[in-house]
């Protein structure tokens, strides 16, 4: 799967510096399905499967960053091109996915 043209790129070192602003903290959407996040995850982050992302788009806030993450970008490219499309305006995709996440050092939980 190729990434949609301009959809915001997020740096994983850029987006967990995000994600843990004192003044306005970015919400992580992790797009994987159920038994990804079983495996590992970013703690804190807002699951919602890609499966379902189209039923439950009423459940992702519009006032505060959005940065999506799934395995490794791809996935998480589409569900930022999708919400763009859909009016969100602060939202932006983690490049890499969670495989950058951790290659990266950055925290994470597993089991």
């Amino acid at each position: 799967m190729t990434q949609p043209q301009g959809v915001p790129q997020l740096d994983v070192l850029y987006a967990d510096i995000r994600r843990r602003d004192p003044l306005r903290p970015a919400t992580i959407v992790d797009v994987r399905e159920a038994n990804e996040l079983a495996q590992v995850r970013v703690a804190g982050a807002m699951h919602v499967p890609f499966s379902e992302i189209g039923a439950r788009l009423g459940e992702l806030p519009r006032d505060v960053p959005l940065m999506i993450l799934c395995a490794s970008g791809n996935r998480s490219a589409a569900v930022t091109n999708h919400l763009i499309a859909n009016g969100w305006t602060d939202v932006g995709n983690i490049a890499g996915g969670i495989n950058a996440w951790e290659r990266a050092g950055l925290p994470v939980e597993r089991g």
